[in-house]
């Protein structure tokens, strides 16, 4: 264990005792959330992300050395284990090359070595690999000659050894591991268009013929060409100078003067061709791939948080609108907790074009529910529907409206989680819901919908469904946890994301509150069927009660420091009932500004961080950490793509932020973009560092392709 915690601390610029803390708490049982938020002082405040680092790199390095003693063990039981081997294998940093070395040793199918090597010709093959013996190899050849073995002619048998040398000098690890490094380093990855009439929307033109170095390659390069290579539009391959490689396997394996240097020559080339190249352009591809997804992922991650942490529209009732034209337009109620209200359908627009009747009903269900805030989807419709409620508003109705984006929401109402929490109705209606309550609290609703079809991603269809799931759940997770969770309102979808809770204990806490009414306290958890101790340390500082019982549980306080906070308290003069008072909180917040730190920390018998965290918590408790709402701000007369101009100068909100730039929605059906040349007059070499999905930018517009819908848009205005 020494060891690992050491390779990972020197590798990522960690300290030992940081890695090792961390170690601890992992193999444990505690979340990582629980461990960055309330263990800080053990591991020095690594935050998630390091934390996250040091759990992939513990779980690769002991992965690594479980194969190790499995290789070891294999080559063993063939008695052909040497300790200088041994040695090799154990001081192997990747798992690459492990598998190197165990190469030459692995059970192979039938391969043309093997099958020279059955019939007797390896004795043949070691005379010519060795180099020692001027012999001339076609007379050599003549005496392994055997028809019963299929071996009628000298040729024959000296290509049989020539196979067996290929296949030597294929599995040295040493030739491997260079031959990768030249592929990597000063390889290139290449396309071509494997026929016109397959990809007749030019989706793929820019790699119609297209080369560019492996080293150089952005991910999103990668993963296009591989799904034009998927589609079968594209043929991909990996280009090496051969000239370079033959040079360098002749000077390991030919040596001065060598006797057999021409037909030694001619092997080489066969082992690359047919052997080596084929599975290196493999691991060239598959590494390139692996490091694209890895960065892809990386990136859903990114804005899939953004928009998980949008602002929230809270303790409002809201009516929401699900545009259409032919079928209607869905309209709901829901009340401050997104309980259903009332439900109808309205038909303003084209075909039918009741608008008058429509505006009754809108004017109806807000009047009788004492509703001010109406949620427009953004789909089909939304602008149309933008202006008929803005004509509302024009005769003297008292009530404001916000565009909701609604990626997703279909996805959501056919699910079997909207069947159960409103069997009465139909698809349509159901997405209205899910609109008013994504305004009122978007992460408490997008929980509840698979993250690859919530609109943030690119190429998320296009990697490892595993390896993304896994990320995507880590990210939910996070964003859960830094919100926090209101325990009288949440869904069991939103509670089995806080740290410590499954599924099955989530349904568990709401079906006591279904029971026996709203929670009081946060010891009451303790209570729940499958909520043990262990889980009930992991989530307490998670969850969120308003209540008088346990005023402390508005905040992020853990229970386990309710005791020091309440010491604090005293010492200041204060209750724990004084942060419920906005006038006690004021002078609260004066006294901590007075105090010294360091000493307070010793005194109350707590750490620095966690003494820090405590003043924060009480300083503002029950506050939402995420920001305040806005909207963008958009043009009556820009409805659809013929409505727009070049040089026109709009507001819109970034939708998706992606390597090559951001896709803004400036309210016609389809998002611009805005190329990462254009974000700045500076260089840009992340457009994450100049935007984020849910940022409110002016744009200008640069070009409009209507055949292919394309908006080119610009921040540099």
């Amino acid at each position: 264990m020494e060891e690992i915690i050491s390779r990972i601390a020197n590798n990522n610029n960690f300290k030992k005792n940081q890695v090792k803390a961390a170690v601890d708490l992992l193999d444990d049982g505690n979340t990582i959330p629980f461990i960055a938020r309330y263990r800080k002082e053990m591991t020095g405040n690594l935050d998630e992300e390091e934390l996250r680092l040091i759990e992939e790199r513990l779980d690769y390095i002991r992965k690594l050395n479980k194969r190790k003693e499995e290789v070891i063990r294999l080559i063993d039981e063939q008695d052909k284990l040497t300790e200088e081997l041994e040695e090799k294998i154990k001081k192997a940093e990747i798992l690459q090359e492990v598998e190197d070395l165990y190469r030459p040793y692995k059970q192979k199918k039938q391969t043309r070595a093997t099958k020279a090597k059955e019939k007797g010709l390896e004795p043949l093959a070691e005379i010519i690999w060795e180099q020692k013996k001027d012999l001339n190899l076609k007379e050599l050849s003549k005496n392994y000659i055997d028809p019963e073995k299929e071996l009628n002619t000298a040729d024959e048998v000296l290509q049989g050894a020539n196979d067996i040398i290929a296949e030597w000098i294929s599995d040295n690890a040493e030739i491997r591991k260079k031959i990768r490094e030249i592929s990597f380093n000063k390889g290139s990855i290449s396309s071509t268009l494997q026929d016109e009439e397959l990809d007749e929307k030019e989706k793929y033109k820019m790699y119609y013929d297209y080369k560019e170095s492996v080293s150089d390659i952005p991910p999103h390069r990668i993963l296009a060409l591989n799904r034009g290579e998927k589609e079968e539009k594209l043929k991909v391959k990996i280009e090496v100078r051969e000239e370079k490689v033959y040079n360098y396997i002749e000077n390991k394996v030919i040596i001065n003067n060598s006797p057999f240097k021409e037909n030694l020559i001619e092997i080489i080339k066969d082992a690359y061709k047919r052997l080596i190249f084929p599975s290196i352009e493999r691991e060239v591809r598959n590494k390139l791939t692996d490091k694209a997804e890895e960065h892809a992922i990386e990136v859903f991650g990114k804005n899939l948080r953004s928009l998980l942490l949008q602002p929230p529209y809270k303790d409002e009732k809201v009516v929401a609108i699900d545009p259409g034209f032919r079928t209607g337009s869905k309209v709901c109620a829901v009340d401050e907790t997104g309980k259903l209200l009332d439900t109808a359908t309205i038909y303003p627009h084209p075909p039918q074009n009741e608008k008058e009747k429509a505006k009754k009903t809108i004017k109806n269900i807000v009047n009788k529910h004492n509703v001010n805030t109406i949620a427009i989807g953004s789909g089909t419709a939304s602008r149309e529907t933008e202006f008929f409620i803005s004509e509302l508003i024009d005769e003297g109705e008292d009530i404001n409206y916000i565009i909701v984006n609604e990626d997703g929401a279909s996805v959501y109402s056919a699910s079997k989680l909207a069947r159960e929490e409103f069997p009465e109705l139909d698809v349509a209606m159901r997405g209205a819901v899910s609109i008013a309550r994504r305004l009122q609290d978007p992460l408490a609703e997008l929980v509840k919908i698979d993250p690859k079809s919530i609109g943030v991603g690119l190429y998320q269809h296009d990697v490892d469904e595993k390896k993304l799931n896994e990320s995507l759940e880590n990210v939910v997770e996070s964003a859960v946890n830094y919100v926090g969770v209101n325990l009288n309102t949440a869904s069991p979808s939103l509670l089995q994301y806080v740290a410590g809770i499954n599924s099955s204990v989530a349904e568990n806490i709401v079906e006591k509150r279904k029971e026996e009414g709203s929670y009081n306290k946060r010891s009451e958890l303790k209570d729940v069927y499958g909520l043990g101790p262990k889980t009930f340390k992991q989530a307490a500082g998670f969850i969120r009660i308003f209540s008088s019982e346990d005023p402390l549980a508005r905040t992020p306080i853990h229970p386990e420091s309710y005791k020091s906070t309440e010491i604090l308290l005293k010492d200041l003069g204060f209750t724990v009932d004084d942060i419920k008072n906005e006038e006690k909180l004021i002078e609260l917040k004066e006294k901590f500004s007075e105090i010294d730190l360091r000493k307070k920390a010793k005194k109350i018998s707590v750490g620095l961080p966690t003494l820090k965290d405590i003043i924060k918590s009480l300083k503002k408790p029950g506050r939402d950490p995420r920001p305040e709402l806005s909207a963008a701000n958009l043009r009556d007369d820009i409805l659809k793509l013929e409505d727009l101009k070049p040089d026109m100068i709009l507001e819109g909100t970034v939708r998706n932020v992606v390597d090559f730039g951001a896709f803004v929605d400036i309210g016609v059906k389809e998002d611009g973009l805005v190329h990462i040349s254009e974000m700045s007059s500076n260089y840009v070499k992340d457009p994450m560092e100049i935007v984020q999905v849910g940022d409110i930018i002016k744009v200008k517009i640069l070009e409009i392709d209507k055949k292919r819908k394309r908006i080119a848009l610009s921040m540099i205005l």
